[in-house]
């Protein structure tokens, strides 16, 4: 048998993320098939998203530095952060000092304050890094059963605010923004007209709905099968729809990726928080211990292959900044910068070169691709196909059963590919027609693989040596 060894690492990835500078490509939008994101010039954009949730509030402009260009080295594409933060972010400074508001009134934003996030924002769009932008976290508009509040956001400022910091950021090809921030909107309440008059002010404040990208970032819910597109699917101002699965093992979150990529009209969808990595599992490290790399990497494999268009990682240590001296949140054991490298981490960098092996704009969803294919969380296989290839997802590398003909070409080629270490086997080539097993190198807890079926004639490689140029 033939293997191919992928290139991986820190060399690698430094090479991936200077080798694409994204916002030098324009703005982004969504593709014209209404699935995935692409820059103005028509360039595919692969959404490679981590969680910094206190990233303004937190680090100084050297940490803001240092971890960008670490995670722009590992090929993320986006960070995902928030300016009214979460960890009591209208009354404690940040790093410099300054808190967001004056009297923690939005009408009277602190220009010192968003100087630093100015300066971090660029900062990111120099390392090739869109900042998903949160202009509040939830607990401002609704403070639930948690969160520092205050609550100062209603139908009568949220507009103004929002077209103040959508002025703000207009000229900056490198921000999406994000409303919602970890919260459901309550049916006997203005929370759903409160985030849309945000919307609206955003939309005016950058000057139109095809200058300014928005999406909603909700809690997660075993009965919310919807994400987002449960209160504004509609709403010409979502563009995409964005999930949280929440910090579980075993969640169904390929279901609710098909439900919501079912939903008309169309629209790209991604689950923008699964479980983090070195998280206590369901809130109970006693029983349950913390997540590992297995964890968030099934998630994004199960997801991606479900139909979303790009994944978010997430690190318990990393979204709260931890370190410092402040007291952690629940309980992580690291610093942030201490965390940049864990496996889940660095195994992201895998998931995005093969994602961006094969055309990204023409894939699809299918599991009439796979016999098996309604097999449950634990040891799910998920199949995904573009014109000429396919990708088929084993969660425990139980044998998989291809159905062929789903695919161009008289004859495919089939590779296992080991989305711990990135190195692919070949299997050999076959029929494009009848069925055909396959058994995965190993099988297990924790042994995950992707078989990768081509057709033969578009002679698609797995040499990335190249990369190191």
């Amino acid at each position: 048998m033939k293997r191919y060894i992928l290139l991986i690492g820190m060399v690698l990835a430094g090479v991936i993320a200077s080798a694409q500078q994204p916002f030098s490509k324009g703005r982004l939008k969504v593709s014209d098939n209404q699935r995935y994101l692409v820059h103005s010039d028509g360039t595919p954009f692969f959404w490679l998203g981590d969680t910094a949730w206190e990233l303004f509030h937190r680090l100084t402009k050297q940490e803001a530095e240092q971890y960008l260009k670490h995670r722009a080295k590992q090929g993320f594409t986006v960070v995902q952060a928030v300016a009214l933060a979460e960890l009591d972010g209208l009354n404690v400074p940040n790093a410099e000092g300054n808190t967001p508001l004056v009297n923690n009134d939005p009408s009277k934003p602190n220009e010192a304050y968003f100087k630093h996030m100015d300066f971090v924002i660029d900062k990111a769009a120099e390392n090739g890094i869109a900042i998903a932008l949160l202009p509040t976290w939830g607990d401002k508009v609704f403070k639930s059963t948690w969160g520092k509040g205050p609550e100062i956001f209603n139908v009568n400022n949220a507009s103004a605010y929002g077209e103040w910091i959508g002025n703000r950021y207009k000229n900056r090809n490198n921000v999406i923004w994000v409303l919602g921030g970890d919260r459901t909107p309550r049916a006997d309440s203005d929370d759903v007209k409160v985030w849309q008059l945000m919307a609206a002010g955003i939309v005016k404040g950058t000057g139109g709905n095809d200058q300014a990208l928005l999406s909603f970032h909700p809690q997660p819910n075993a009965l919310n099968m919807g994400g987002s597109s449960n209160w504004f699917h509609q709403d010409s101002w979502l563009d995409f729809n964005m999930l949280q699965n929440g910090h579980c093992r075993d969640e169904i979150n390929y279901d609710k990726i098909a439900f919501v990529y079912d939903r008309k009209p169309a629209k790209p969808v991604l689950d923008a928080e699964p479980i983090y990595e070195d998280h206590p599992v369901c809130f109970n490290v006693t029983d349950l211990g913390t997540s590992n790399a297995y964890d968030v990497r099934k998630y994004a494999y199960l997801d991606l292959f479900a139909g979303a268009f790009g994944h978010t990682y997430g690190c318990h240590d990393i979204w709260q900044m931890n370190g410092g001296g402040r007291e952690p949140v629940n309980g992580p054991h690291m610093t942030w910068n201490e965390a940049l490298d864990l496996p889940g981490a660095r195994q992201m960098t895998l998931v995005r070169k093969l994602m961006e092996s094969r055309p990204l704009l023409d894939r699809v969803p299918d599991q009439s691709l796979i016999q098996e294919n309604s097999n449950g969380p634990a040891t799910r296989i998920q199949a995904t196909r573009g014109k000429d290839y396919a990708f088929v997802y084993t969660a425990t590398g139980q044998p998989v059963t291809v159905n062929a003909g789903k695919i161009s070409g008289k004859e495919f080629v089939a590779h296992w590919y080991d989305p711990r270490k990135g190195e692919v086997t070949k299997i050999g080539t076959f029929p494009n027609q009848g069925k055909h097993q396959f058994k995965a190198p190993s099988t297990g807890y924790g042994k995950d693989w992707v078989l990768i079926l081509d057709d033969t004639e578009k002679k698609y490689g797995f040499d990335f040596a190249s990369a190191l140029k």
